[in-house]
């Protein structure tokens, strides 16, 4: 009886013990399954929860029927992209042959796009295409924010159902966890389709949480596409409360790879909706008077694809470089394979450039991220602090003929937990445009050097920064 009170000790060694068991015969990547394994043994009774709510690995069992209906859907949708006279850029034959093959990402000729770098003037796009939907209109958003804008977005979109229009809305369940669900059944009530992707609910919460739709996407009359790294939020127009300005960088695209962002909304709409849609009136034949536009492919990433395929791109991208690579993230937690290609790319003296943001949105990020951009400093890359606000653009510009834009993050979660979509475009006039973008928020940055050359960071805050890099795996 003495001992009682070590039963519910020994429970918990128990526990802990079968739980490493069970992060080890997941086989995950070695840096994670360690990462675990400190996290259960060194924070009692947290790390137990932290797992239960973030570690499991039930990816596998959960989005195997997901994996064979997107390559059902996509099969579908080409055959309504029959292409004559495609030609391929022989240089990067090899990269769209690799989207190609892990997911089915086709190449589209003769695209039209249009880059926006502020809210204003995308906000504005948004609407006036909204306010000419004649058929349907497609939006699937990580957040739309009951504000003023996301209430002026809603508004539009009610207009355009209550004449007939078909309005189908996807929102990011986590992402929207703010918003109150008054703002979506008022749009549900006016005859918009509105789903949450993977609602977050107790007791089926656990790892639901990690696997979060980060996409920004909309397709207005399968003609006009949008896709790039905002959200539906009033900060992307006038800031954050605190004055923090927003910067980020949106697409407008028009022509055949506008069947690629429809066929990447329409299989998350089976996702939410458990609804098939492959009528060909989403498929339109493209507009007219765009000849001779730049070669497109929409790529999208999500944990239920055997291989990271942006990840795998972005390595491609840096180790066949042969002048530059330029790259704008807002969060910079990279996996070791992108680590490898971008200290490879530079002391094989490519000009490689890294923005981030001076301050960004999180202190636990920006703790974490510095270790890493330490060690690219070593290898020859130059980085630069945006200061003009908090720069949220993910692009990626090399070589002046490739670039690339979309949700993804340069980051763990983003190459392995989320569902995002980046467009890849090869051509010369529209890769200077990204270049010409890259170049004059660079102007509004100092380097990493000038802004921590005096400062010399305290020894605590050093090892705080490397504890905190352990968990990089696991933000």
């Amino acid at each position: 009886m003495i001992y009682i009170h070590w039963i519910p000790v020994l429970l918990y060694v128990l526990l802990v013990i079968a739980t490493v068991v069970t992060v080890l015969l997941d086989n995950r990547q070695p840096v994670k399954t360690v990462t675990w394994i400190l996290v259960l043994i060194f924070i009692p009774v947290i790390g137990i929860l932290l797992y239960i709510f973030f570690g499991q690995n039930t990816r596998k069992m959960r989005f195997i029927s997901q994996r064979s209906l997107d390559q059902l859907t996509r099969r579908s949708m080409f055959g309504f992209t029959e292409q004559t006279d495609l030609q391929l850029p022989e240089r990067y034959k090899p990269l769209i042959q690799l989207f190609k093959n892990q997911s089915l990402s086709f190449p589209f000729k003769d695209n039209e796009v249009e880059f926006y770098t502020d809210g204003h003037s995308y906000f504005l796009s948004l609407l006036r295409e909204i306010g000419l939907a004649r058929n349907h209109i497609h939006i699937d958003v990580y957040i739309i924010d009951d504000d003023p804008l996301g209430r002026l977005v809603s508004d539009a979109l009610i207009d355009k159902a209550r004449q007939g229009v078909e309005v189908r809305l996807i929102y990011d369940d986590v992402g929207c966890w703010h918003v109150p669900n008054a703002f979506f059944e008022r749009m549900r009530d006016a005859g918009i389709d509105v789903h949450a992707f993977m609602p977050v609910k107790f007791p089926a919460f656990t790892s639901k949480i990690n696997y979060r739709n980060h996409r920004k996407l909309c397709v207005i009359d399968g003609i006009v596409a949008f896709l790039g790294g905002m959200n539906i939020a009033r900060r992307y127009v006038s800031g954050t409360a605190s004055g923090q300005q927003w910067r980020d960088t949106h697409l407008r695209v028009r022509g055949g790879a506008v069947y690629a962002v429809q066929c990447a909304f329409l299989i998350d709409w089976y996702f939410v909706d458990r609804t098939l849609i492959s009528n060909r009136k989403y498929y339109p034949a493209p507009g007219t008077g765009i000849a001779g536009g730049c070669l497109a492919q929409v790529v999208t990433s999500s944990p239920i694809a055997p291989w990271p395929d942006i990840m795998q791109g972005y390595v491609r991208i840096l180790l066949e470089a042969k002048q530059y690579v330029y790259m704008e993230t807002p969060y910079f937690l990279p996996t070791e394979p992108i680590l490898f290609a971008m200290r490879t790319a530079a002391l094989s003296g490519v000009d490689v450039r890294l923005m981030l943001p001076m301050h960004g949105d999180s202190r636990l990020l920006e703790w974490a991220s510095m270790t890493y951009v330490l060690n690219t400093l070593r290898a020859g890359v130059k980085v630069y602090l945006y200061t003009s606000g908090f720069n949220h653009s993910k692009l990626l510009v090399s070589d002046d003929y490739l670039c690339t834009c979309g949700s993804t993050n340069i980051d763990f979660r983003s190459f392995e937990n989320n569902f995002e979509a980046n467009i890849f475009l090869y051509g010369k006039e529209t890769a200077m445009r990204a270049k010409r973008i890259f170049l004059a928020d660079q102007e509004q940055c100092v380097t990493f050097e000038s802004a921590f050359r005096k400062k010399k960071r305290p020894f605590l805050r050093r090892l705080g920064e490397s504890l905190v890099r352990l968990l990089s795996p696991l933000l």
